[in-house]
């Protein structure tokens, strides 16, 4: 028998052994056939590893190794189709065309059920955005991570879809900007940025009237430029009134954007910018979402292998709670320790390895 990651799983893999949960009651039993809609309470029940058999239900031999390579070719060619399919809707709404709701979840839900399943590949999605697609990059980026943060935040799967439309909406209202805006390879001035500070109005009067959206979709494509503090925009407003959604979207968007190359900004590593999330954005952004892109997407928790800044690898021993990113390690060739919230020469570039993918 193999033991194998979920995300190596695929149809026809046969269990080896039975999947125990917390209860200690299984979960599935040994020779169960795996499908599409095991692997999803699998993953509902937070199953990260299933010892299988070394053949396919059909009798083919099964390797996981080829099988995680073809996954991750797939869910790349799903994510960048996609992303060709959001340009096509972005410039049928520049030239005065309706969101066309059901094209859009018939193409980006499907991806999300995917996508839920490749951790790997969500930390990835930074790397594909160029500055000239960034942003039919961002807006289909936007609503995976967003859909991400609901599924680990415990909302259920129909919130998670409309989480998921509100982030790929989110900037749909960006359509109506002008193509000296859209295009420019600098900064903007205060009066581009007042116009750009419009296009959450104009979204959501693109989506008020789709009734496949729920009203919480649809404010966080109004809200998802608002903070906590009431310093965003377009409506000032302050944490109570800004809906959970939209909290989840805009951490998504802060997170996507500081990661990604930009016509006028350089990228950030993942760790770095979340790093900046935390000490910019305190009491702005949702504290519950920064924490799940930390943990539980990036995977920087006790025992993680980690690279550092200045080349070295190093394990996690324990996480400082005020300051989360800069943890106490373990460099792996000399045994020193190091702390990392008092050497701000050093900082970890990359996480290698989470504790869960060992």
């Amino acid at each position: 028998m193999v033991r194998v990651k979920r995300s190596q799983l695929r149809e026809g893999c046969v269990l080896a052994e039975d999947v125990i949960g917390k209860t200690k009651r299984p979960i599935m039993t040994k020779s169960t056939i795996i499908t599409t809609p095991l692997l999803q309470v699998l993953e509902k029940f937070l199953v990260e590893e299933v010892e299988i058999e070394p053949f396919l239900a059909n009798g083919e031999p099964f390797s996981p190794g080829d099988s995680a390579a073809a996954e991750d070719q797939r869910s790349l060619s799903l994510y960048l189709e996609t992303v060709r399919q959001y340009k096509t809707w972005f410039q049928s709404w520049r030239s005065g065309l309706p969101v066309d709701i059901n094209e859009i979840r018939e193409a980006v839900i499907p991806l999300f059920e995917h996508m839920t399943g490749c951790k790997r590949e969500l930390l990835a999605l930074h790397h594909y955005a160029t500055k000239e697609e960034y942003l039919y990059h961002h807006a289909v980026s936007v609503g995976l991570l967003a859909g991400f943060l609901a599924m680990e935040l415990g909302y259920s799967r129909g919130e998670c879809h409309q989480v998921v439309l509100a982030g790929v909406l989110s900037d749909c209202g960006m359509a109506k900007m002008s193509k000296q805006i859209l295009t420019k390879p600098s900064a903007l001035t205060e009066v581009e940025f007042h116009e750009v500070k419009q296009h959450p109005i104009l979204g959501y009067r693109m989506v008020q009237k789709i009734t496949a959206l729920s009203h919480g979709a649809k404010l966080a494509v109004l809200q998802h430029h608002e903070r906590n503090d009431g310093s965003g925009y377009p409506l000032k407003l302050k944490a109570k009134k800004i809906h959970p959604y939209s909290q989840l979207v805009a951490t998504a968007d802060v997170y996507h954007a500081m990661t990604s190359e930009r016509l006028y900004r350089r990228k950030q590593p993942p760790l770095r910018a979340i790093e900046t999330m935390l000490r910019q954005q305190a009491g702005r952004l949702s504290a519950d979402a920064v924490a799940v892109l930390l943990n539980r997407l990036v995977g920087l928790q006790t025992g993680a292998v980690v690279k550092l800044s200045n080349g070295e690898t190093a394990e996690v021993m324990s996480i400082q709670p005020d300051e989360p990113t800069r943890p106490v390690v373990k460099a792996a060739r000399t045994g020193r320790l190091l702390l990392l919230s008092t050497q701000h020469d050093i900082y970890i570039e990359e996480v290698l390895r989470a504790p869960m993918d060992e």
